[in-house]
């Protein structure tokens, strides 16, 4: 079966289900000499738990995901070898889901996977829940300690919530925030919308923005393959991610050319409305990338 992993130099193959065993992930490519070791791993997926944003929750579902490296790691370095890691869950309570056994709940991939295997896990989407992206966070942990090592850092941060935007005051301050949000008073706004929407039995969406910085120009390649392609793929393929932008994005659509070129100087560009990408390729700009996630398909009501 297809569709399981990705990338080609640096590839991450993901295995298991939301109410399997646990799940883990496969990452080939890791090139040998990198310190890594549980607890690095470990640092990112505790920032990815569900319950990390106060009064902002997503699911009652806590698990610790501690995290196991099986291979591919000799006294806190890679070998070169396969990286091979594993999560247990602990924390499911798949009786719960019994009552749904013969129902497609909406929004969930229930229907649609249906009939394209014919069989499905009902206790909680099996493969196409969110539990598998903690997979991806492990194998991105590595990721970026690779690229560290190359001085480039990546981050992320959550724009609008439910609605409400934030300001981009304090990306520092980001992931000691609930949300990680970049504007410590919009921390308040979502929390009033958090319980107006639990009150009524519904959930909320938004949109994360994510920044890389010291990229260099000529990653990438031309059409298909183009850096931003590649991403935009990887982006989609989580569940609810609903639409990807580059740069200005969608609001290029509402610009007139002058407006959105991005002119260069011998000092560098003087803007970055193509989000650090073009023809596919990077431009040594910062990548800059928007990110639309649906509201949460189970409700309350």
């Amino acid at each position: 079966m297809t569709g399981n992993g990705f990338g080609r130099i640096f590839r991450l193959t993901t295995f298991g289900e939301s109410h399997g065993a646990g799940i883990g992930g496969v990452l080939e490519g890791c090139p040998p000499g990198l310190e890594l070791d549980e607890a690095l791993i470990q640092a990112e997926l505790n920032a990815r738990r569900p319950g990390q944003a106060g009064e902002i929750s997503s699911t009652p579902r806590k698990e610790a995901d501690l995290v196991k490296i099986l291979s591919g790691v000799f006294e806190g370095k890679s070998t070169g070898q396969p990286v091979a890691f594993f999560i247990e869950n602990t924390s499911q309570n798949s009786g719960d889901y019994n009552r749904l056994k013969d129902i497609y709940r909406p929004g969930h991939a229930d229907y649609s996977w249906q009939q394209k295997f014919g069989v499905r896990d009902h206790r909680g989407g099996g493969r196409a829940s969110a539990r598998e992206t903690a997979a991806r966070v492990a194998g991105g942990a590595i990721a970026l300690a690779f690229l560290k090592t190359q001085g480039i850092a990546v981050n992320a941060f959550c724009v609008e919530f439910g609605g409400l935007k934030a300001e981009l005051v304090d990306l520092a301050g980001a992931n000691g925030r609930p949300c990680f949000s970049p504007d410590p008073e919009a921390v308040a706004r979502w929390q009033a919308r958090v319980e107006e929407a639990r009150e009524a039995g519904e959930t909320l969406g938004g949109i994360v923005r994510i920044e890389a910085h010291g990229i260099p120009a000529g990653l990438g390649d031309p059409v298909f393959d183009g850096l931003d392609a590649r991403l935009g793929a990887a982006f989609l393929s989580v569940g609810a991610v609903k639409g990807v932008e580059f740069g200005a994005g969608f609001a290029a659509a509402r610009l007139t050319g002058g407006e959105n070129n991005d002119i260069l100087t011998a000092g560098g560009f003087l803007t970055n409305q193509a989000g650090g990408v073009q023809g596919g390729v990077s431009n040594g700009n910062s990548l800059v990338c928007g990110v639309a996630v649906k509201p949460i398909p189970s409700l309350g009501k």
